[in-house]
């Protein structure tokens, strides 16, 4: 085997997006201004982030999104709360995953390999909802770390967790900028799933590039 442990992004890695955005579409039409903003702060704290004396990474993110959205903290933080993070985790109890996950986790723990979960969101509830709680020997949110993906704190932290080496460890991703780039920089390993079609416009900047997950399983258990 190449690899003695395999860790994973989880949204758009695990399941196909437009699944999500498809169940998401109602809300998306309702509160495209807090989407926006929301988007607007993630960027601006993936370029530019400092903390604030006493402060964690929820409450910047608060004061962030409030100044865009020119209300006060607390309530930015409450509808970021309300809306995003717990509004969005019952759409997953009916979403699909990517054809051949669950064998592929499944063969990957029969093999001893270590699995880990890093997801720039808190992926607790939305991996119950999935069906997949009881894949993982560590689960991680970026935000707890203080730092968003692709900084490469998230990454190491997450290593330094599953008691690994970063080289012996595959982060296994859909985003180029943020799930491919950090982890390299962080000295991973990176697998990008992407369309099949898109093999033929660019060759991917990971080191593994795949659309089937029967793919991932062969290029990791060789």
């Amino acid at each position: 085997m190449k690899f003695s442990a395999v860790a994973f992004d989880l949204d758009g890695t695990l399941y196909p997006n437009f699944r999500l955005y498809a169940r998401l579409l109602p809300f998306i039409l309702k509160e495209l201004r807090l989407l926006k903003a929301f988007g607007k702060t993630r960027t601006m704290m993936r370029k530019d982030f400092s903390v604030r004396s006493g402060e964690n990474f929820y409450d910047a993110q608060a004061r962030v999104l409030g100044k865009i959205l020119r209300c006060s903290m607390e309530e930015a933080r409450e509808r970021t709360e309300k809306l995003i993070y717990r509004g969005w985790e019952p759409l997953f109890n009916k979403i699909r995953l990517f054809p051949h996950v669950l064998e592929t986790l499944d063969a990957f723990r029969k093999e001893g390999i270590k699995l880990g979960l890093l997801s720039d969101f808190p992926p607790e509830v939305k991996l119950k909802n999935l069906n997949l709680g009881g894949f993982w020997d560590v689960i991680m949110c970026s935000e707890h770390t203080g730092h968003l993906k692709p900084d490469v704190k998230p990454f190491l932290d997450l290593a330094a967790l599953m008691g690994r080496a970063p080289e012996q460890i595959l982060y296994v991703g859909n985003s180029v900028p943020y799930d491919v780039k950090g982890s390299r920089r962080a000295g991973m390993k990176s697998a990008h799933i992407r369309s099949k079609w898109k093999k033929f416009f660019s060759p991917g900047e990971a080191d593994f590039v795949f659309y089937d997950y029967r793919q991932l399983r062969d290029y990791v258990l060789g």
